[in-house]
């Protein structure tokens, strides 16, 4: 079921940070696009994209931004970081991707120790391969499906002041009851 681009529920940005080279821009234009290019260019500065998925009959746009990773745009991946940090829900998401898990022979961080890394740090886990789409789909479902869980469960708990109807201008009453309504109490109770 196909839906607009503009009809979703929720919106959710995800942002890819990462060294120059460790293919954020594949992972970003594998799951978006289902493409992979094999002479992709460095990325200059910021650059997103988006899709839709569905999580619970909802509709979830992601919107995905892309940081660039060479030294002298690290500025901007620490904004963010920053950014998140500072403004963030505090219940925000954070999941740790080895990708390029194809290229085995030329592992950076062997499998226990990213984590052990994710545990202590409390991120989730899990290894990609932009190339061969591995765990593509997964990382990006279990991401946005982990946020709907958290955003739906805070609405439950902090429904939107919008949603609650407030009487105003409103007097009490007191209510006290008649004769009649004590003299049938006492005869049935008796």
């Amino acid at each position: 079921m196909g839906t607009r681009d503009d009809e979703y529920d929720y919106l959710f940005k995800v942002v890819l940070i990462g060294d120059s080279g460790v293919g954020k821009s594949n992972l970003l234009s594998r799951f978006t696009r289902n493409e992979f290019n094999l002479e992709s260019k460095s990325t200059i500065g910021v650059e997103f994209a988006t899709r839709s998925i569905q999580v619970d009959s909802k509709t979830i746009k992601a919107q995905i931004w892309d940081t660039a990773g060479q030294e002298r745009y690290r500025a901007i991946t620490s904004a963010w970081l920053r950014e998140l940090r500072d403004h963030a829900d505090q219940n925000i998401v954070i999941m740790l991707v080895g990708n390029k898990s194809d290229l085995r022979h030329l592992r950076a961080v062997p499998t226990d120790e990213a984590k052990t890394f994710a545990e202590k740090n409390g991120l989730s886990f899990i290894e990609t391969s932009a190339l061969d789409s591995t765990n593509v789909e997964t990382a990006f479902q279990n991401i946005l499906t982990e946020i709907y869980r958290i955003v739906s469960q805070k609405q439950i708990r902090d429904p939107p002041e919008g949603d609650t109807i407030r009487p105003q201008n409103v007097e009490p009453i007191d209510v006290k009851p008649t004769m009649s309504s004590e003299g049938v109490r006492k005869q049935c109770c008796q």
